[in-house]
């Protein structure tokens, strides 16, 4: 299993940043993919199981959000599309001088075999383009 972390600020309010994350399509302007709602969560759209496919055109992923605490915590699993045992993105949220503090965990535990090395670097890249799309929406 692969884990990689990035721990940074943006510069927006706890509420707002919450919202970019959680409403997962919100970000879809900023970002080489698209985030399409194809399962409405239990309480809200983008509530706890929900279900976004991520990709362009017919290809890419499910995600289903697992775990919604407001304003501090987004949990995701990848549920199909991915060639993955299991695959878990974790957003916690505290507030910070200039902002909100984000930590952003994505663990991966892929089916075929990949070096870990190679896919942290992956995984970095991918929290690195979503957290680029959050500073880009916040400006």
């Amino acid at each position: 299993m692969a884990s990689t972390t990035v721990d940074t600020v943006l510069s927006a309010p706890r509420d707002v940043v919450y919202k970019l994350f959680s409403d997962r399509d919100s970000l879809n302007a900023y970002l080489p993919v698209k985030f399409s709602l194809v399962r409405p969560g239990a309480e809200s759209p983008s509530g706890v199981g929900a279900q976004y496919k991520i990709g362009l055109g017919g290809l890419g992923l499910t995600e289903e959000t697992t775990e919604l605490v407001p304003g501090e915590r987004i949990v995701y699993k990848v549920v199909k599309g991915a060639p993955v045992k299991r695959h878990v993105g974790t957003i916690s949220l505290t507030d910070a001088p200039g902002g909100t503090r984000v930590v952003y965990t994505m663990e991966s535990e892929p089916s075929l075999p990949v070096p870990a090395k190679a896919l942290e670097v992956g995984l970095k890249s991918l929290i690195n383009t979503f957290l680029g799309a959050a500073r880009k929406a916040v400006k």
